[in-house]
């Protein structure tokens, strides 16, 4: 990487020029097939995504927000019920419980690993609650074990919001193999690239897989035959075949991942910022490394000074967006808030190199 090169927050034509032959072989193989929707490339991606999270079933829909919608809708979920979800992710996690007409209830983050804190999730439990979402923040699962026995044991649906976090593992059990569904985004600045949207649902029960089969197929199982209220909502051929090519590539760009984030601790150590840390029940993919400054606005020019991008992972949690703020007046979540005030995340994607790495920090240190 030159010095002068910008470096950004994600780079994913850095892996296009790597795997080009394959993903190249892989779309002329799906143009050549003359199936692009519901075809064999969809087929087989679901079967091997399965098998890579340790989930009975996959569905691919067109994006991870559908994923989201679809899991919920399979569930029964609707007008009257509440769902619990942590105010500090993306817009999306809320949306999918507003577009089945229940409420989102919004409860705060472990301030350590910006993951749902089973605290204040019970607190936030009522008789009207009928779903968690867990969101698997940054590339770390939330804590699974406590918020699967707290679901069991109030008869809640849990959804996985793994959208950050394919691969990522919490005592050897992958995300999205914990709950009731796991909802996973293609985005291209995910782990797992396509080169457009995509999304992909893991189910436990085969009849909630079937369900959500429907809903991405206009609510259909036989042709011209429309048993619900469904969408078009399918994961193509071309995204399909984009995607196994790098899903066999995954744990490799994961490990890079995990190096880059072992050298940024390195570099940073003693830094008068507050480092992102694993929490030590398993696999962390680094999704994003992401420090806590009071001075991020101004680290933040200060990187862009130097053609380094930085972005703001959430600048304005949910229970203060214009969207949900009436319903939560008054609502206090202060490691939420505390975290929307001082996060930034640094790039961080498998070809950043130890290079990259160093002229990150070698910018970060001169601004503190």
């Amino acid at each position: 990487m030159s010095e002068t090169a910008r470096i950004p927050i994600a780079d994913p034509a850095a892996e296009y020029r790597e795997l080009e032959a394959q993903i190249d072989a892989a779309v002329r193989r799906a143009l050549a097939s003359g199936r692009y929707i519901l075809g064999p490339e969809g087929a087989a991606l679901e079967r091997e995504l399965a098998a890579f999270v340790g989930a009975r079933h996959a569905v691919g829909v067109a994006s991870g927000t559908d994923a989201l919608h679809f899991a919920l809708r399979a569930a029964e979920i609707g007008p009257g019920d509440e769902v619990v979800l942590p105010a500090f992710t993306f817009v999306a996690t809320a949306e999918a419980v507003s577009y089945v007409g229940a409420t989102p209830v919004f409860a705060d983050i472990d301030a350590a690993t910006f993951c749902l804190d089973p605290r204040s999730l019970e607190k936030c439990l009522t008789p009207r609650s009928r779903a968690v979402i867990a969101v698997h923040l940054y590339g770390q699962t939330a804590p699974l074990p406590q918020i699967a026995e707290l679901c069991r044991a109030r008869r809640l649906t849990l959804v996985e919001d793994c959208a950050q976090a394919l691969g990522a593992d919490d005592g050897g059990r992958r995300a999205g193999a914990w709950g009731d569904f796991g909802c996973f985004s293609f985005y291209p600045t995910k782990n797992l690239a396509a080169a457009g949207d995509a999304g992909m649902v893991t189910a436990r029960d085969p009849e909630a897989a079937e369900r959500i089969r429907m809903l991405r197929h206009h609510g259909s199982r036989q042709a011209y035959l429309h048993e619900v209220l469904g969408y078009n909502s399918r994961l193509d051929e071309l995204q399909a075949a984009i995607l196994r090519v790098k899903l066999v590539h995954l744990e490799r760009f994961n490990a890079a991942r995990a190096e880059n984030a072992r050298l940024y601790g390195e570099l940073l150590a003693g830094a008068p910022l507050v480092l992102p840390k694993a929490h030590g029940r398993g696999r962390h993919i680094w999704h994003q490394y992401t420090v806590r400054s009071a001075r991020r606005d101004e680290l933040r020019a200060a990187l862009e000074r130097s053609g380094i991008a930085s972005m703001i992972y959430y600048p304005v949690p949910l229970h203060r967006q214009p969207l949900y703020a009436a319903q939560c007046a008054g609502l206090d979540l202060p490691a939420t808030e505390e975290a929307a005030r001082t996060v930034l995340s640094l790039p961080m994607y498998a070809h950043l190199g130890e290079a990259g790495v160093r002229r990150v920090c070698q910018a970060l240190r001169a601004a503190l």
